[in-house]
């Protein structure tokens, strides 16, 4: 499903990506209350403290960027250099650990984010600028899981939180927009006013499948599996859109490909002895 963005948010025009951030937002807001009421988690929300809405809002803050600044590439036709963000990402939330929680790497991990500087050196180098977007949208995400790994809540009751924080600012736009005339909800057809309600289910349903399958399936296979959203848009943006990728920009994301390589390698190694460790006992 998050593979299938690009081709999701490319219905959306005219609609702007603020107009479609601001739909995403609200839609999804009202898709989270009705699962939230429905399972009776809704009133989890009372208990949350001073501290717990903090995080909330900063959770919600990094996923708004996260969601604008995707949503503007896709509608740029920048969608390869989205893609490239969420190949970035597991390593910025490497560094992001080591920054903030003072997590030591090992050689392997620190390889990795080696090779994954001199992969935005080449492409800064190819683009004739940093990759804004990809940097932005993997910084942005890996703050994201940094707030919701220290917010004491669920994931249905997490969204619906960060959705009720954001409200009040999507409500506020579309209204804007339908008082000055420049939104498009309602004056392109029933087809396009049905596709950006759509944008709620889009959103949210993966986002549930993840957490369900979070519970499930370990978690080094769920981290190689996420590797399929990138490598789904890119190729939709390759093969698709057409967009542009000289020799130089293969070689960036070929060594961001080699950085995920070594990292992937080294977590599964260190799950497999781990798993030896706690089978074999000691003598």
């Amino acid at each position: 499903m998050w593979g299938m963005f690009p081709i999701f948010f490319g219905l959306l025009a005219p609609a702007g990506a603020v107009e479609i951030l601001a739909h995403r937002m609200l839609w999804t807001l009202v898709l989270m209350l009705a699962v939230g009421l429905a399972t009776r988690r809704i009133v989890r929300l009372r208990s949350l403290t001073p501290r717990s809405m903090l995080l909330v809002a900063a959770a919600a803050t990094m996923i708004s960027i996260n969601w604008g600044v995707y949503i503007y590439g896709v509608t740029s036709g920048r969608v390869v250099e989205t893609a490239l963000g969420y190949f970035v990402n597991p390593l910025v939330s490497v560094l992001l650990g080591m920054v903030i929680f003072r997590e030591r790497v090992n050689r392997w991990q620190a390889g990795a984010l080696a090779l994954a500087a001199v992969a935005v050196l080449v492409l800064t180098v190819d683009y004739g600028r940093p990759p804004y977007i990809a940097l932005t949208l993997a910084l942005s995400f890996g703050t994201y899981g940094l707030i919701k790994k220290v917010v004491p809540l669920d994931p249905v009751t997490s969204l619906t939180a960060e959705g009720l924080v954001t409200a009040p600012f999507a409500i506020g736009y579309v209204i804007f927009l339908a008082v000055t005339g420049a939104g498009t909800f309602l004056g392109h057809g029933a087809g396009h006013t049905v596709l950006l309600m759509a944008a709620g289910v889009v959103t949210a349903a993966p986002l549930l499948l993840f957490g369900a399958a979070a519970q499930r399936v370990p978690l080094v296979t769920l981290g190689i599996i996420q590797y399929l959203t990138p490598s789904l848009q890119m190729a939709w943006g390759v093969a698709v859109l057409h967009e542009d990728m000289p020799a130089s920009r293969w070689l960036g994301f070929a060594l961001i490909w080699l950085a995920l390589v070594v990292f992937t390698g080294d977590a599964v190694r260190r799950v497999r002895r781990t798993r030896r460790a706690v089978l074999v006992p000691a003598r």
